[in-house]
């Protein structure tokens, strides 16, 4: 044999167990288990969540069908019937919808003719575009009023009033003056969307308007004129 070192003893079944520190150990297995061929296959962080999110569900669903008679079926039964009533709840009352801090105008700061606001409002129709057809037929309707001397024209008029001047003027047609003024807040300033038989409402208040004869004693230039010959007196 050369110089060196003595070969050590072939281990037997008898000899003790090599043993490592525990801390050591820990360490060493976090290392390798920390390597990225370990977790190839590990969810992702939004697959974790989701799956975290239908466990809490499921879990609260369970719960509620234990306290709930007749079980899970008796919890379905109650599941449905608070999904009709909110679909009856929203068929009935539209979508909500905020009321408006202050009241709408009727006209942008571009004037035009009742001609030119009825043009717009068939050209929308035309299209489907419902919201905007009613708008111009009201702006229309207001417009032809003013044209007819009916109302007197003023800047930042709102629907509510226009309606209820004209109301004075046309006492007929109050009501569909009311409602047409209605109709228009709700679809500009509501929230809501306007279909083809609020827009033929409107169509037919203003054929029927142009034909209407008013009231010439409460029309605007009448009130005025009897406002002046009083002072005169």
């Amino acid at each position: 044999m050369g110089l060196g070192a003595a070969p050590l003893p072939p281990r037997t079944g008898d000899d003790p167990p090599v043993t490592i520190p525990r801390v050591p150990g820990r360490e060493a297995a976090e290392r390798e288990l920390s390597k990225p061929m370990y977790h190839e296959n590990d969810p992702s962080l939004l697959h974790r969540a989701l799956n975290a999110f239908w466990n809490w569900v499921d879990d609260l669903f369970s719960a509620a069908a234990g306290a709930t008679p007749g079980g899970g079926f008796g919890l379905l039964v109650i599941v449905l019937a608070v999904a009709a009533l909110g679909a009856a709840l929203w068929w009935r009352l539209g979508t909500p919808h905020r009321t408006p801090a202050s009241a709408p105008l009727l006209f942008d700061d571009r004037p035009r003719s009742a001609a030119e606001h009825r043009a717009a409002a068939e050209a929308h129709a035309a299209q489907g575009h419902w919201t905007q057809a009613v708008q111009e037929r009201m702006r229309a309707i207001v417009r032809a009023l003013e044209e007819r001397a009916l109302l007197d024209p003023r800047p930042g008029r709102t629907a509510d009033e226009a309606a209820a001047e004209a109301g004075r003027t046309l006492p007929a047609h109050t009501r569909r003056l009311r409602s047409a003024a209605h109709e228009f807040d709700d679809v500009t300033y509501g929230g809501r969307t306007a279909d083809e038989p609020a827009y033929r409402r409107l169509t037919e208040l203003d054929r029927d308007l142009e034909r209407a004869k008013p009231n010439l004693t409460t029309t605007p230039h009448t009130t005025a004129s009897s406002s002046s010959q009083g002072a005169a007196e």
